[in-house]
């Protein structure tokens, strides 16, 4: 695992180290261009007028990707990880691509599609949208399909001095004041995995549950809840999640961005993952909860 400094501070602003001042990662700057999906960066601040770009930050001695197209490095490396490991050497094509093989004279496609925010569109049902769906396709049939959660995780606090004395290529970036969401592990991420994996798992196209990618450092903290003993398994199923954690690779030369190494996979069931949210070991005791309303009322 890639660790950084104890102090907190930006590790990539527009894909690139923020101390990196030649003309390929100022260009990004100037663009406000993210250089992992080939668009235009969407993470802007409150009042939607400054690109902050920052893809990664340090936090309490680790690595810690904050943007999910962070994760698309390498032309959706990680999406095509997926891809193979359920359907094989079929063909993957992002949506673009299908649209312009599929609308071809007498064509006859053998391919898995992925749908999802950067490719196509999302899919959305009952208030409820998809990451990444891969549906594999035969001869203009709909065989089977795939889903694909990827998170990372918000910041609290900010960043602001740290980004500006990076932009303004300052001798001196000062350290960052940005704190991580953690509580979101529980209150939104966790649910989330549960909600969407029920869905995929009562559909009769689905033979693999859902495929979960997410930061090392970010699914640490979701085995604080659930624990690290979760029992694993081999066989798929789709009753079965199965989880991709990345951390960021070394640091790379200037010019140059860094690469993702994948650091674990995990296979377990959705039943075991959801009662270990619900009464998992790191649950507080009622006696806990009696012990801090005392406390803060000074009862007895």
């Amino acid at each position: 695992m890639a660790q950084a400094t104890t102090a907190r501070s930006l590790v990539e602003v527009f894909g690139y180290s923020p101390t990196d001042k030649t003309p390929t990662a100022r260009k990004f700057w100037q663009l406000n261009a993210c250089p992992f999906v080939g668009k235009a960066c969407s993470k802007y601040d409150h009042t939607n007028t400054i690109c902050y770009g920052t893809c990664s930050v340090t936090n309490t001695g680790q690595n810690v990707v904050i943007c999910p197209n962070r994760l698309y490095a390498d032309g959706y490396a990680t999406i095509k990880r997926v891809s193979k490991e359920v359907f094989g050497d079929v063909q993957f094509m992002l949506f673009d691509e299908y649209i312009k093989e599929a609308t071809k004279p007498g064509a006859s496609l053998n391919c898995v599609v992925a749908l999802g925010q950067n490719s196509g569109k999302e899919v959305k049902l009952s208030k409820m949208s998809m990451d990444w769906v891969l549906a594999h396709i035969v001869d203009g049939a709909l065989v089977g399909y795939v889903g694909i959660e990827v998170q990372s995780i918000d910041i609290t606090g900010n960043y602001r001095d740290a980004w500006y004395a990076a932009r303004d290529q300052k001798t001196s970036i000062p350290p960052s004041e940005h704190g991580l969401n953690w509580a979101n592990v529980h209150k939104r991420l966790i649910p989330q995995i549960i909600r969407k994996s029920l869905v995929y798992s009562k559909s009769s196209l689905v033979t693999q549950g859902l495929y979960f990618i997410v930061p090392e450092p970010v699914y640490q903290r979701f085995e604080e809840i659930i624990g690290d003993d979760i029992p694993l398994v081999e066989q798929d199923g789709k009753d079965v999640i199965t989880v991709h954690t990345y951390d960021l690779g070394p640091t790379s030369a200037p010019g140059t961005t860094r690469t993702l190494t994948e650091t674990r996979k995990l296979k377990f069931k959705l039943d075991e993952f959801s009662a270990r949210f619900i009464t998992g070991p790191n649950l507080p005791s009622g006696e806990s909860l009696d012990k801090k309303i005392r406390e803060i009322l000074s009862c007895k």
